[in-house]
């Protein structure tokens, strides 16, 4: 029979710390050190003590944690019943001769590396169980990393172990988290050509692959209860769940579907994902809400096929630019082409502008794309800040000259003064909070490997949470390509590319995710949002604000090991319910 959360909360310290024995291998002070914060809110608050309880011990303790956990389909300690279950979930005891034959060798080789064994959450981020292969090419890939790095991934992927096994003995099935999950693996089996075929996700505007998405999307909105879906004149893909009054105002909320050149497969998706899940539950609970609520599967924000992005947002606030359907994309496809092929009408693209007044506000979930919330150990965060950037196209021309005998002191070497502005800007950036500098592209054009570099080229992306700190940013780096062309003797041009105002969140809106968090037992933590989203497009006409979802894997996002769990799914749909809920009982 399962525990309670009411048990453990009333039970004896010691009776207390037995119900949560066994979560980590061989280590029954966590448990006896998690019940001293009883009683426990949540078991999501339950699960961040049980973390704090590893976080806060030294580092002798930690390590002899992770010694302890059994060797991966090898012949380490014991394991326990838990761990031989898991393991069976991906069949390691089934596996060839080959398989098997490679996990010993990567075992000992693991071993005599890093002097621990190899922890791996095998049930993986949906809980149902990683492949063979999964299992084999994460134990390569992690092989290769630095030992304090690797310790502190043996760590997180014990917290996931622990957490699935919390799941178990309390009966917490993340039912919610489960379905939405298998709906971003159903999306993601469309792909664009040359990518489709090598099993990697890329989704293009208006491609065969995009359309496709539209109209899963368009029928899984269908099947959650929808009163009205359809795809909107820029491909966006609409839904709406339906007030209990014809003039009650609305609530917008989606994100993106379309995606980067081999991506992952939450990007914006996530976004759209668990609003479905949370009307879908509003429907089967027969509950109507005070206010209209839009969900909106924006048809393009990453600007992958055209030079232009947040074409589905920015539809939505009278930001589409006509000149863009001229534009080609590597075909020589105009967006013009695209869209009469998809059976849209560019020319009704304007009735799609919403009228402010008519909505209370925007909200977004998404993925972090960033590792804070993994090293952090949190699975949400409120987003206070969509960052601000500023985007420059840099040239620097000098003198080409013979390698072989042009002295060091009469050079004017554009290639190094380009690499003085890389140090220059990580160092700048570094000194603001939450600043951020790039150098993403850096060529020596015609270069040759006995000729000082006469031309370099390179690209400035520069982001702050205000745009205030973004400009002082940017002047202090442009100050200083000025004083390094100077001093070198150099000429430069510079080409302005892109300028996004910061975004920052509705103080109200803001409150409400917070809100939200804590409902759910969880630390409340804020951060700003350093990747650009379409919110900051509906920000511009209306209040807005964000939640973030933890990403796996350090957080990589861009990425096809992009990925987050969907216990961390489960939560973001149980704050966003709350959020609805909480909204209703205020607009009534």
């Amino acid at each position: 029979m399962a525990h309670t959360l009411a048990q453990l909360n009333s039970a004896s310290p010691a009776a207390a710390a037995a119900m949560l024995d066994g979560l980590y291998e061989q280590a029954p002070w966590i448990a006896a050190r998690a019940v001293q914060f009883r009683p426990f809110r949540s078991l999501a608050d339950l699960r961040q003590r049980l973390r704090q309880a590893v976080d806060e011990a030294d580092a002798g303790p930690k390590l002899a944690l992770v010694r302890a956990h059994p060797e991966l389909a090898g012949a380490g300690p014991s394991s326990s019943e838990e761990s031989a279950r898991e393991q069976e979930l991906a069949e390691l005891a089934r596996g060839t001769a080959d398989e098997h034959a490679r996990l010993r060798e990567l075992n000992a080789a693991y071993g005599a590396r890093f002097g621990f064994p190899f922890v791996l959450a095998v049930r993986g981020p949906r809980g149902a169980g990683l492949a063979r292969g999964q299992v084999i090419e994460e134990f390569e890939r992690r092989l290769d990393n630095p030992p304090e790095v690797e310790l502190q991934e043996a760590l997180h992927h014990l917290h996931r172990i622990a957490e699935i096994r919390l799941q178990d003995r309390f009966g917490d099935v993340p039912a919610l988290g489960n379905d939405i999950w298998d709906w971003g693996e159903r999306l993601a089996a469309h792909s664009d050509p040359g990518y489709a075929e090598r099993g990697l996700l890329t989704v293009t505007y208006l491609t065969d692959a995009h359309r496709a998405c539209a109209r899963l999307l368009s029928q899984w909105m269908d099947e959650c209860g929808f009163d009205e879906v359809g795809i909107d004149a820029v491909g966006n893909v609409v839904g709406r769940y339906l007030a209990d009054r014809p003039d009650a105002p609305t609530l917008m909320t989606g994100s993106h579907y379309d995606t980067v050149r081999n991506a992952g497969k939450y990007d914006g998706r996530l976004g759209i994902f668990v609003p479905m899940a949370c009307v879908r539950e509003l429907h089967r609970r027969g509950k109507r809400l005070p206010y209209h609520l839009e969900v909106i599967g924006f048809a393009e924000e990453e600007g992958q096929r055209y030079r232009a992005t947040f074409l589905g947002s920015g539809a939505l606030i009278g930001g589409f630019r006509p000149e863009w359907l001229d534009q080609k994309d590597a075909d020589g496809i105009s967006m013009r082409e695209a869209m009469a092929h998809a059976g849209l009408r560019p020319e009704d693209i304007p009735a799609l502008r919403r009228d402010p007044a008519r909505y209370l506000g925007f909200i977004e979930i998404h993925i972090e794309q960033g590792p804070v919330l993994y090293e952090m150990g949190l699975p949400l965060a409120v987003v206070t800040s969509i960052n601000g950037c500023l985007r420059y196209q840099v040239q620097i021309s000098g003198m080409a000259c013979h390698a072989g005998t042009t002295p060091m002191d009469r050079r004017r070497d554009a290639a190094a003064a380009a690499a003085e502005m890389v140090l220059y800007v990580e160092r700048r950036a570094a000194l603001d909070g939450d600043s951020v500098g790039t150098v993403g592209m850096l060529e020596v054009p015609s270069g040759s490997i006995n000729v000082v570099p006469g031309e370099c080229r390179f690209s400035l992306d520069l982001r702050a949470p205000s745009d205030a700190q973004r400009d002082a940013l940017a002047r202090d780096v442009l100050a200083e390509l000025e004083a390094v062309c100077q001093r070198r003797g150099l000429r430069y041009t510079l080409e302005e590319s892109m300028r996004a105002a910061a975004a920052p969140s509705d103080p109200a809106w803001q409150r409400r995710w917070e809100q939200a968090v804590d409902a759910l037992g969880l630390p409340v933590h804020r951060m700003p949002s350093g990747a650009g989203h379409d919110a900051m497009k509906l920000h511009e006409v209306m209040p807005q604000a964000m939640l973030f979802v933890r990403g796996q894997n350090s957080g990589i996002s861009h990425n096809p090991r992009e990925s987050t769990t969907s216990d961390d799914i489960q939560l973001a749909a149980l704050a966003m319910l709350e959020l609805l809920d909480s909204l209703a009982n205020d607009t009534k």
